[in-house]
Order: structure tokens, then C-alpha cells, then sequence
């Protein structure tokens, strides 16, 4: 078997913000009236030892060891300077002060190098977990049918490229089958529960006819994990060929559908089932219900990321008042609007994870069952 091989990432520029650049323009400037004074305040007193600073400030902002290097080397020069412009003063400080300036100097350098080395672990590191995030969470079809869709993942933190957030949209011989949960978790344990809930549901989708199926299989693969106290609340959807549209929620924030003529409603079950994982606890059963969808109408699923986003002053975005006045019919142009209003509403960060899937029923002529 061939070794793989990794490729050393290329780390991005430093970026230092205007406060950073001011302060260590600031301390150049402070360095140089230093400087100045001890040429002004003549040869009985030195300022040299202040030349440490230098290579202190050109590591920062830099991951090429040698600029502290560089700025080292100038610095002890200007030691030398400094020392015979300063007869008065003894040799022993203008040595101590070189010396000083070495060792500042080499700390500065192997800091550069170390936080180097760290940066490309780091990047190298996120860099796997993306590949990761990409055989978790597949592509979906963007066209499936009748079907347009769209998903959207998007981290609370731009570090998190991996999390408890799920989906999936599968062709299947029962139609269109479609998964949207969330791990009640943290940590691998939750990606490992999203990794087991999206094996058993691509596996049950193609040979379970019925949704209840599904979910009791879904249920009962979490339910066996040795060790695990993670639940996912979910909501699987079945759109097939001919006949109604099946929804089955298990504890998860109701999906929205908008209808032809443009109004938006929330699909509240006639009776909410426990999480993946809780089924026997309660001593309940799935049972999936029917909803009208056909040509013209777009149904929104989405995690709690959303729906549970906060303003400035903790409030709940309004998702289904928002997404009533949203106009875009095409689902990605939808989306995409959902998300930048959220972060508007939030002031640009999200407190949580959040997937979204949305999918609007095309005109019959588009139908044939065919994936693009």
C-alpha cells in the first residue's frame, strides 16, 4: 500500500490589527529617542541595553526566523556604536549589553519557529478535520426530481469544522428521503453519534418503507452504543414519487413549509416524538404523519442554532416572522439570505452550530426520480 502523504499547508500572512501596529510603532519610537539621548547626554552614560527591544519587536507579526535574526545582528552593531561613542562608560556594560541583546535575540528566534511549527500543526490539523467534515457530511443532489435543494453548515466558531449537526438527502426506491438532526453532545462523542446516525439512516432509508421504520432502526443503533449518554433530536422526511409527503419529528424545533401563495407556517406534529436514542425510556413509538407539499411550496428544515440565536439583548431570533418576509423562491438564494439576516440579528456570530435544509417541490415536468 502507497504512503500517503500530507502536504505541509501554507500558513497566511500575519495580519497584526491597527492597535497592534500602533503600539509597535510606538515602541520603535521609543527605542530611537533612546538612542538620540544617549548620543545627546555624552560619553559617561549609555542607553544600549534598550537595543534588547528590537528583536522582541520584529518577532512579532512574523514567521520567518530570520528577522529576529536580522534585527539581532543590527541591534549588537549598534551596541558596538553606542560603546565607542561612550568611552566614560565600562567595558563590562557595554558587554553585558551585547550579550543581553544576544540572548533576546536567540528567545525571539526559537519563538518564531515554535509558534511556526504550531501554526502548521494547527492548520494541518483543521485541514484533516475538513476532509472529515466532507465524508461525514456529503454533498447532496442540488436536484432530486421534483426537488431543488439546498443546506447550509455554519460553525459558531471559525476554528470548528466538525460538530454534532447532521443531514442528509438520499434517492431512494421509496422517493425522496431526508435527514436533519442535531447530537445532544460535545466533544468526538458527538461527532462519533453523527457518524452512527448517518451510517444506519443511509442504509434504512433504501430498505425500510416505512419512516417509523427508519427511525426505530435510527433509535435503536444509538440506543446500543456501550457508553454513550448522547441523544440526537432529529426530523426525516419521505417525499416519494406518487403520494403525500412523510414527516417524522423526534423532539426537534418544527420545520417551516411556505405554501404557493406565500405564506409560511410552522409544522408542529400532531404529537412530538422522543429523540434517537430515548424511545424506550418512554415506552413510545414512532409514528410518522402526513403534510400537504407539492408544486410551488418550499419546505425549511433547520437545527436550534437558528431558531435559538440571540440578539444584543438575549431574544430569540424570530425565524418564522423572518422567513415569511423573505421572498427568494430558488432554495440557495433563501438561504443564503437566512443566514446573513441571522448574523445581522446576532451581530455576526452565532452562539451554536447550525444546519439548514430547504427544499422546494418544482413543477411536475421537472419529476422523473433522476439525481443531477
Amino acid at each position: 500500500m502507497a504512503d500517503v502523504v500530507v502536504a505541509q499547508p501554507q500558513l497566511p500572512p500575519v495580519r497584526l490589527s491597527a492597535r497592534a501596529r500602533a503600539l509597535v510603532g510606538a515602541a520603535y519610537l521609543l527605542v530611537g529617542a533612546a538612542i538620540v539621548v544617549d548620543l545627546l547626554t555624552g560619553p559617561g552614560s549609555t542607553f544600549s541595553p534598550v537595543l534588547a527591544a528590537v528583536p522582541v519587536l520584529a518577532a512579532i507579526g512574523t514567521r520567518r526566523t530570520a528577522i529576529p535574526l536580522l534585527a539581532g545582528l543590527v541591534s549588537v552593531l549598534g551596541v558596538a556604536f553606542l560603546g565607542m561613542a561612550n568611552s566614560g562608560v565600562s567595558m563590562v556594560v557595554h558587554a553585558t549589553a551585547a550579550a543581553t541583546v544576544l540572548a533576546v535575540t536567540f528567545i525571539s528566534t526559537a519563538s518564531v519557529a515554535l509558534v511556526a511549527a504550531r501554526e502548521r500543526e494547527l492548520a494541518q490539523v483543521r485541514s484533516v478535520a475538513a476532509a472529515a467534515q466532507q465524508a461525514l457530511l456529503r454533498p447532496v443532489p442540488r436536484r432530486l426530481g421534483a426537488l431543488r435543494i439546498a443546506v447550509r453548515y455554519v460553525a459558531a466558531a471559525a476554528e470548528a469544522r466538525i460538530g454534532g449537526d447532521l443531514y442528509e438527502v438520499l434517492s431512494t426506491p421509496y422517493g425522496a428521503r431526508m435527514l436533519l438532526g442535531d447530537v445532544r453532545g460535545k466533544g468526538l462523542a458527538a461527532v462519533e453519534a453523527a457518524v452512527d446516525v448517518l451510517g444506519v439512516f443511509r442504509d434504512a432509508a433504501q430498505t425500510e418503507g416505512d419512516l417509523s421504520a427508519v427511525a426505530s432502526r435510527l433509535d435503536g443503533a444509538l440506543a446500543r452504543r456501550p457508553g454513550s449518554e448522547e441523544f440526537v433530536t432529529a426530523v426525516l422526511v419521505s417525499v416519494p414519487d406518487q403520494g403525500p409527503t412523510s414527516v417524522l419529528n423526534c423532539g426537534h424545533p418544527p420545520p417551516l413549509l411556505r405554501n404557493a401563495a406565500g405564506g409560511t407556517e410552522e409544522l408542529d406534529p400532531p404529537r412530538y416524538a422522543p429523540p434517537l436514542a430515548l424511545l424506550s425510556m418512554v415506552g413510545s413509538t414512532y409514528t410518522a404523519s402526513t403534510i400537504g407539499f407539492g408544486p410551488g411550496e418550499l419546505l425549511l428544515l433547520y437545527t436550534d442554532g437558528v431558531s435559538e440565536a440571540r440578539d444584543a439583548s438575549d431574544r430569540f431570533y424570530p425565524l418564522l416572522e423572518r422567513v415569511a418576509g423573505m421572498r427568494a423562491d430558488d432554495p440557495e438564494a433563501l438561504l443564503d439570505e437566512l443566514i446573513a439576516d441571522v448574523r445581522a440579528y446576532t451581530g455576526g456570530g452565532l452562539n451554536d452550530d447550525a444546519a439548514l435544509l430547504a427544499v422546494r417541490y418544482d413543477a411536475p415536468a421537472t419529476a422523473g426520480g433522476s439525481l443531477v
